[in-house]
């Protein structure tokens, strides 16, 4: 066993003075699984807290999924003035956003100046993938196992394994044979790939599809776009951003973040201060008109009804229609891009630049694949149910297993031999999306029964991170080894969550939030829909209270 001597500190900008602490490098406080947002921030946070850590990482690089989905156009849908590390102002006054949405490589080389203005790459082992997770009841530890061999013994494991991590790859009958060039949009090689010339095709219409779609577009010779189901999608209206306007956020950043941390979603934009329909006609047109230029994402929250009233979610989806079809030459087309099977914002809305207009270009054909399915891939191309498409390179924008993808791929056993994956058959199952009855010290972030997507996943890591470095530091001053949320507490917050998403259009919608893309999967609303304000107000009440919902577990 080799003893190293680690310094963890200085707590980065602000932070305390250097702290050492000797750990052993297979026996530490906290295991972290991750080195995403989530996980860099879990890092420097416990390190504060003078806690010997490891982070463990399957990428070669920080990032998590800004590492990994390097697809042409690949942007944020949160602007990029908030979706940024808080706590510390350093950090905020030092780095500077070039766009309104930030590119994948600009977010990703603001995560990599994170982790080295922070010293965090000392404590992440890269190339390395956790395969197991099992708890000792006895000792009240968890031996964590990776696919390098390496084995480790922490008190706490934090999960910060991203919801979107686990990529879908289509069961299509022949997809291997194809001969020519496939590639994954969540995986996408990290030199430049050129489609000049050559017959592409795109299946899948999501985030990544209608990201990509307009950059391949322009470049290929023929673009075939296979959709099975239409998204909503509104346009970015990306742009540079000003000197100016970066200084006015640099000199206003604590009310940004005040108006963000108490907000529904975590960015510092407020609804309209009346219901959709207590606003006249015009003052909604407005209102609309405001939330179409702010661009993206937000257009579901331009009025606090839009998403719980079916008439009040109507007419955004009446304005959103005439929006689109206004740009579309034809209307047979547009008929295919308009969804029409849930109530817009059910499913996450894109953000996009120019998508409808991709499909006024001559060399793009839309296919319904509804009406025409796929069948089957050769060697040459793809095959529907009426004729076949020679094509040079096939795209698969085929989204992720959500939520739940990563950690189901890890074998967590908690007491008595019990395995998350079995726990969670019937679908996921949390008390405020930290923590899992019968698996004590092990907490996750940005999961399940938490906002999570719904939220600006940056404040949201913060949040979680803060909260459970909180929870830590309280079992020790104390005299408690463990926490372990109870069983009644898990199941009150699965009814309760299910309880506000049934209060809401959201289950209408056959979304990833249901988990309805993954053929065999639970059909469960995995999120918690009360809003990312409410939801850290009960977060603060349970531990205010000693940590109501949890067992604290005395040291033996």
């Amino acid at each position: 066993m080799t003893i190293d001597r680690e310094t963890f500190g200085p707590g980065g900008p602000g932070g305390p003075s250097v702290r050492e602490v000797t750990a052993t490098q297979d026996h530490v406080d906290v295991v972290v699984v991750g080195a995403g947002f989530g996980g860099l921030y879990a890092l420097h946070k416990f390190r504060e807290q003078g806690r010997s850590v490891r982070v463990f990482e399957a990428a070669p690089e920080v990032g998590g999924t800004w590492y990994f989905n390097r697809y042409p156009g690949a942007r944020c849908d949160v602007e990029s003035l908030d979706y940024s590390y808080s706590f510390s102002d350093e950090l905020q006054q030092e780095w500077t956003w070039t766009e309104k949405y930030a590119t994948q490589g600009e977010i990703l080389a603001y995560i990599k100046w994170v982790a080295d203005k922070l010293d965090l790459r000392s404590g992440i082992t890269f190339n390395t993938r956790v395969i197991s997770a099992v708890f000792d009841e006895d000792a009240l530890r968890w031996t964590v196992t990776t696919d390098t061999g390496e084995v480790v013994s922490a008190r706490f494991v934090v999960m910060a394994t991203g919801p979107l991590s686990s990529p879908l790859k289509p069961d299509i009958a022949g997809l291997d044979s194809f001969v020519g060039e496939t590639y994954h949009t969540a995986h996408w090689p990290h030199e430049d790939v050129d489609f000049t010339g050559k017959r592409v095709a795109v299946i899948g219409t999501g985030s990544s599809g209608i990201q990509s779609i307009p950059i391949i577009a322009a470049q290929a010779a023929q673009l075939y776009v296979f959709q099975r189901t239409p998204n909503y999608s509104v346009p970015a209206g990306n742009r540079p951003l000003s000197a100016e306007e970066v200084e006015q956020a640099k000199a206003t950043y604590a009310d940004r973040r005040h108006k963000s941390w108490r907000s529904g979603g975590g960015s510092p934009h407020v609804a309209h201060p009346q219901l959709t329909m207590e606003a006249s006609a015009q003052e909604r047109r407005e209102a609309f008109e405001r939330r179409w230029d702010l661009g993206g994402v937000l257009f579901s929250k331009t009025f606090s009804d839009q998403m719980i009233d079916a008439e009040a979610n109507e007419e955004a989806r009446k304005f959103y229609e005439e929006k689109v079809r206004a740009v579309i030459d034809d209307p047979a087309v547009a008929d295919l891009l308009i969804p029409t099977d849930h109530p817009i914002g059910t499913k996450r809305i894109c953000t996009d630049t120019n998508y409808f207009q991709t499909f006024n270009r001559a060399n793009v054909q839309l296919v319904s694949v509804r009406k025409t399915p796929i069948e089957s891939i050769d060697a040459t191309g793809i095959n529907t149910s009426e004729q076949h498409f020679d094509v040079d390179a096939i795209v698969l924008a085929t989204g992720f297993d959500a939520m739940t993808g990563t950690l189901a791929k890890i074998d967590i056993v908690g007491r008595g031999g019990q395995r998350l994956v079995d726990d969670w058959a019937g679908g996921p199952r949390t008390y405020l999306g930290l923590g899992v009855d019968g698996f004590p010290n092990l907490f996750l972030v940005s999961g399940p029964g938490a906002p999570a997507v719904l939220a600006n996943m940056v404040l949201h890591a913060e949040a979680h991170v803060n909260w459970i470095a909180d929870a830590i530091d309280h079992l020790d001053e104390h005299g408690l080894a463990a926490i372990e949320a109870t069983a009644d507490a898990v199941d009150d917050w699965v009814t309760e969550c299910n309880k506000r998403a049934e209060a809401t259009l959201f289950p209408k919608a056959n979304s990833w939030y249901m988990g309805a893309n993954v053929p065999g999967k639970p059909r469960v609303f995995m999120l918690f829909i009360g809003g990312f304000a409410t939801y850290l107000d009960i977060c603060a009440e349970v531990a205010g209270a000693g940590y109501k919902g949890f067992s604290l577990i005395k040291r033996r």
